[in-house]
């Protein structure tokens, strides 16, 4: 960061403060922590410097990627990229000089009106750090909206999802948390039945969930709601494009990590946490919501309609402390649906399940298990005759991406690999992944 104070300045703000320098500021630090030997080579000239990363760079091995798990492959169009990264997107942060920013408000609010398109959701926030912390918010306003301790979550919510809603409230004295156990890869519905008491505040299930299986979602929301809960529904965005959308079963908060819209993988971030709900909950909304009025002259205009976070409103009133709406990350997705269109992301979806199908089918036909029998969208769970980590060892070595390991995350599936597919993938990369596997 670059701070343009003169030598004068640094010298009269140290007098202030009464002391001699700046290193008086952290003098009880130890120099070792403080000043670390760093051990870095000699300095480089510009040329040569281009020729080390040059080499470093060809290191890199382009991997066929069968990884999914919260994070995907899938193709990019170029346009979206060369219009994000103008100056004036590029540079963005937080539109709070309406007057100065109307291109960043403008983009903001076509997102949220994209988003609620997709999602069939009436409020759509200006977007937060990922899918898990738009959970964690999600199931904290509907504590807020009536009131109720407990808060319900299936076990087949992504593992990362579940440790970041633990780390939001399980220290928060009126919310306590309890996990739906699964029955065959997604939620066990007697069990959710009878956990679903009078002091439930709400039910939060993802479908697709963390296993690849289409959950009853529709069934679920009914459920919760006759037990006077609320329902946060976790979703896939480009799969919307041919699943019941969150608005069509009552959800009343529906969120999802926003990655697959036009984002690049960036080795696992950052990502796009999206976050809609009903209207009746909009005073619970974190973050910010964009709106149009029309300025003195009578034109239209963008401006900060809600700002329900601690920056701006009493803090015992605030619905969160939020800080970031990953604007160019919504900026890219808002590019990715307006070029694809309804049209574009429902062959898109389309192609995830046909090409997931189809590598199943061949698996199958090839004499390998599948672990639930299910529907699903993009992933399943692949069962193997010894411990996934040593198949994916073996494939990496031929340079596949096998899948994810589900033994990281669950004892009990140590011999299990959960698969994607999406539509970078042709017929040949999926013949070659059989092949891969056959030799295993």
């Amino acid at each position: 960061m670059f701070i343009s104070n003169t030598a004068e300045n640094e010298k009269e703000m140290l007098q202030k403060i009464g002391i001699s320098s700046v290193k008086d500021l952290f003098k009880d630090i130890s120099p070792d922590l403080l000043y670390p030997a760093l051990n870095l080579p000699p300095a480089l000239t510009e040329q040569a410097l281009h020729a080390h990363i040059k080499e470093l760079a060809a290191k890199n091995t382009k991997m066929l990627n069968f990884i999914g798990a919260g994070c995907e492959e899938h193709f990019i169009p170029s346009a979206v990229n060369a219009l994000s990264q103008r100056g004036e997107f590029l540079t963005a942060y937080t539109p709070y000089q309406a007057e100065a920013s109307q291109g960043t408000l403008q983009t903001i609010y076509e997102f949220q009106s994209s988003i609620c398109a997709l999602f069939g959701m009436e409020v759509c926030s200006a977007s937060h750090y990922d899918g898990a912390t738009a959970l964690a918010e999600a199931c904290a306003a509907a504590q807020r909206v009536n009131n109720r301790k407990k808060i319900l979550y299936s076990a087949a919510l992504h593992p990362h999802y579940k440790e970041v809603l633990h780390t939001y409230l399980k220290n928060v004295p009126e919310i306590s948390l309890q996990e739906v156990p699964l029955k065959n890869g997604i939620t066990d519905g007697e069990k959710l039945k009878e956990l679903l008491t009078d002091d439930t505040a709400c039910f939060a299930a993802a479908g697709p969930n963390f296993l690849g299986q289409l959950e009853p979602m529709a069934e679920w929301s009914a459920l919760a709601h006759e037990a006077g809960a609320l329902f946060v529904a976790v979703v896939h965005p480009l799969g919307l494009g041919i699943l019941q959308t969150p608005g069509e079963y009552g959800a009343d908060f529906a969120v999802a990590e926003g990655q697959c819209l036009g984002n690049a993988m960036h080795f696992g971030g950052p990502g796009l946490g999206i976050f809609t709900c009903k209207q009746a909950y909009v005073r619970q909304v974190p973050g910010r919501i964009v709106g149009i009025a029309k300025d003195k002259k009578g034109q239209r205009s963008f401006v900060l309609t809600l700002q329900a976070r601690e920056q701006h409103i009493r803090r015992e009133k605030a619905a969160s402390n939020i800080c970031s709406n990953q604007a160019l990350c919504a900026l890219n997705a808002l590019i990715y649906l307006t070029l694809l269109g309804p049209q574009g992301i429902q062959e898109v979806a389309s192609l995830n399940v046909a090409h997931a199908h189809e590598l199943k089918d061949l698996l199958l036909q090839d004499g390998h298990k599948v672990k639930f029998d299910g529907p699903f969208y993009n992933e399943f769970v692949l069962e193997l005759n010894r411990p996934a980590c040593e198949v994916i060892e073996k494939l990496a070595a031929q340079g596949i991406s096998a899948g994810f390991d589900l033994g990281r995350v669950c004892e009990s599936l140590k011999n299990c690999l959960l698969v994607c597919v999406t539509e970078t993938k042709t017929k040949q990369d999926l013949q070659t992944y059989v092949n891969a596997l056959r030799g295993c």
